[in-house]
This record gives C-alpha cells, sequence and structure tokens, in this order.
C-alpha cells in the first residue's frame, strides 16, 4: 500500500476563523491583499497539526472572485503571493512538507455549466505561471466536469511536477459515483489515467460520497492496469444542491469533530486512498485527528 499523507484543510474557514480580513466577493483572496500575514498563520496552524501538503490560497485569484479588473491588474501577483507564503511555511516546518499549487474553478463552484471554454485556459495558464516557481505539485481542485478537465489538463500538460486532479461528487449515494454535471466518475477517471496525472482526489462534497468514488476509480483502474494515487478531502457541509449559487460559500455547517471525520477517514483509506485531508470547514483540530491516527498507523506496522 502506497505511504499515507496528511493534505490541509479549508483555508478559507480557517481565515475566517482566525480573524482575517473575509468578505464576498473576494472571499479569501481578500487576505492575500490586506493582511497576507494571515495566509500564512492559516498554512502554519494547518502544518503544526501536522499536514504534509499545504495548498496555495490562489483558489480566489480568478475574475470571479476578483473581478475582471482586478484580476487583470493583480490577478498574476496575488497567485504569485499565495505560492510564496506557502513555500516560506514549508521551508520552514519540521518536518517535511510538499506546496500544492491550486488551480481552482475559473467560473465558480459546484456549477459546471457556467464553465467557459474559450476563457478559461488564458485564466489557468496566469494562475499556472505565477504559481510554478514556488510549488512541488499541482492540485487542480473541485472540477465539475470532465470538459473542465480536459480544459485545464490542456494547460498543466506542459507541467513536469505531479498532477492531481481533484473532482467534486454529486452529494447523492447511489451504485455509482457522479460529478456535480452527473457524468460518471468512471468516465473521469479513465480520462485522467490517460493524462499526465499523477493521482486522482475527490473533494468539496460531503463525506458520505467518497467510499463509492474510491471503488469505482479502484475498478477502473484494475481494468486499465493503471495504479495512480487517490486522494480525498471533503467538507464539513451538509449536501449541496444542484441550484447552489455558485458565489455563495457560506454553506451550512455539520458538527461533525475530529474523531467523527476521522470515522470517515479510516475507512478512505482501507479503500484505497493514501492521500487524505480535508476540504471546506475542515480546520486543524481535524487534520491534527488525522495526522495522530496516522502515527498510529505507522507504529502498527
Amino acid at each position: 500500500m502506497k505511504t499515507l499523507t496528511i493534505l490541509d484543510g479549508g483555508m478559507g474557514r480557517e481565515l475566517k476563523e482566525i480573524g482575517a480580513p473575509f468578505s464576498q466577493p473576494l472571499w479569501s483572496a481578500q487576505a492575500l491583499i490586506e493582511a497576507p500575514d494571515f495566509v500564512s498563520q492559516a498554512h502554519q496552524n494547518f502544518v503544526d497539526s501536522g499536514a504534509e501538503i499545504i495548498i496555495t490560497n490562489s483558489y480566489a485569484c480568478v475574475p470571479f472572485h476578483l473581478g475582471e479588473e482586478l484580476f487583470a491588474q493583480r490577478g498574476f501577483e496575488l497567485a504569485a503571493l499565495s505560492g510564496e507564503l506557502a513555500k516560506a511555511v514549508a521551508d520552514q516546518a519540521p518536518q517535511a512538507v510538499k506546496v500544492a499549487g491550486s488551480i481552482p474553478p475559473p467560473f465558480g463552484s459546484y456549477r459546471p455549466d457556467l464553465f467557459k471554454v474559450e476563457e478559461a485556459a488564458s485564466i489557468i495558464q496566469t494562475l499556472y505561471d505565477a504559481q510554478e516557481p514556488n510549488i512541488d505539485l499541482w492540485l487542480v481542485e473541485t472540477l465539475s466536469s470532465v470538459q473542465e478537465f480536459e480544459s485545464i489538463h490542456g494547460v498543466l500538460k506542459q507541467s513536469t511536477k505531479p498532477c492531481y486532479y481533484a473532482f467534486s461528487l454529486e452529494d447523492t449515494k447511489g451504485d455509482s459515483a457522479s460529478i456535480r454535471s452527473g457524468e460518471s466518475v468512471k468516465e473521469a477517471v479513465k480520462l485522467v489515467c490517460q493524462s499526465n496525472a499523477t493521482g486522482i482526489m475527490f473533494n468539496c462534497s460531503v463525506p458520505e460520497v467518497m467510499d463509492q468514488a474510491i471503488i469505482d476509480t479502484k475498478q477502473v483502474m484494475d481494468e486499465l492496469g493503471q495504479d495512480l494515487e487517490i486522494g480525498v478531502y471533503a467538507n464539513n457541509f451538509a449536501p449541496i444542491s444542484s441550484e447552489h449559487e455558485a458565489n455563495d460559500m457560506l454553506q451550512e455547517m455539520r458538527e461533525l469533530d475530529g474523531q467523527g471525520y476521522l470515522t470517515y477517514a479510516k475507512r478512505w483509506h482501507d479503500l484505497g486512498a493514501n492521500i487524505i485531508g480535508g476540504c471546506c470547514g475542515i480546520g486543524p483540530k481535524h487534520i491534527k485527528a488525522l495526522a495522530d491516527w496516522k502515527l498510529e498507523v505507522i507504529e502498527e506496522k
């Protein structure tokens, strides 16, 4: 079995929790603009909790959050800063910590119907060029359709660094897993296996739907003779509907504590996931529970 690696948690919620400037539509980019020390502190909190991969705070460095004018003026600068801040924290960490460069949805989370192929490439290229000097791997986050994957992969295929593609799932359980477009996870996995990917992940969805996605992924990889890494980082949200407003990031929270989240994580690991962290609403206490559990796993071996 591949080595278990602990990913960090949700940057946006952690910024709010520690008192960073935070409002819509800027969301997590507001701290980059007004108070970058808070971004460093959020990264540090996850590293102190045991995270071995931290994700750059570039998720909101897109026109959707910044607006067209501010993105044109400062999008590259802010995305570059997100990489610099993460690298500085990682370099000072007592444990080995890698930096994942985040490539977010250019036109809003959970809404594949809002994706614009013609406009996406230049936005993604800007984020790529800005972060590339300071990151160890790429993490494309919250992919909601095959079309989004293909468009963003068109940019990332130039990279020589490990590339991971994370899909957001429909928040309903069934005999097979689907991404938010309604397309099957199996279809998405087949395409990822034909790309330059190092791994496939599932994020920004409720914990309950992750099991089936891992099962479907393993089945496709076995059929294709592939052995990509599998990662999971779920939300601490209630289920998200297909009518979700793309700029409404303040979802209803649930009371899932560190041990409650760990219960799901153990099952994901048993099913074949080797990279586990958290997305929206998953904070340092949840990551610490994962990191403590990893120590137990190592000791058992």
